[in-house]
């Protein structure tokens, strides 16, 4: 996937998050939009900085990144909405791309989902948007069925 299409997904998934975070499927409050839309934007575009160092879709394209994003919040209290950005970017590089990634490096070689479409593709747009809507049907059924809560009570007592 390219630079425009984890934009796209980022803000996207941010209005959307912001909508059912605020409770009501309406247009966000600004504050609401800024504290889950930054962070969510800043995590979609993290995975690509191993284009300027290290290698493409293995330095910061794995599962050890996405560990250190999602514990990130509770260690440190803040950047709580960076990891969405981060798996989100994960998502869409293996069904946007038909190269895949190395989820395991630098243990393995890259992983790759048959069904992936090239960045080139007139396709790589409509797999975007279908990619963000069930990403926020996933969000809206963790949120709306309180699914969160359990995982919440069983890192509570280490935070």
């Amino acid at each position: 996937m390219n630079k425009r299409g984890h934009i796209e997904n980022a803000i996207l998934l941010s209005i959307g998050i912001a909508m059912i975070l605020d409770g009501e499927l309406a247009v966000p409050t600004a504050s609401a939009l800024i504290a889950v839309g930054i962070p969510v934007t800043l995590g979609a575009l993290f995975p690509d900085i191993d284009t300027s160092f290290g290698t493409h879709r293995k330095t910061f394209h794995n599962l050890a990144t996405l560990g250190a994003f999602v514990a990130f919040p509770i260690v440190f209290g803040n950047l709580h909405y960076v990891w969405i950005g981060v798996a989100t970017h994960y998502v869409l590089d293996m069904l946007g791309n038909v190269r895949g990634m190395a989820l395991f490096y630098p243990y393995s070689k890259e992983y790759d989902i048959p069904v992936g479409v090239a960045v080139s593709s007139k396709w790589s747009d409509a797999v975007t948007l279908a990619v963000t809507a069930f990403e926020l049907t996933v969000i809206l059924a963790v949120v709306h069925y309180d699914l969160h809560q359990p995982v919440l009570e069983a890192v509570a007592p280490y935070v």
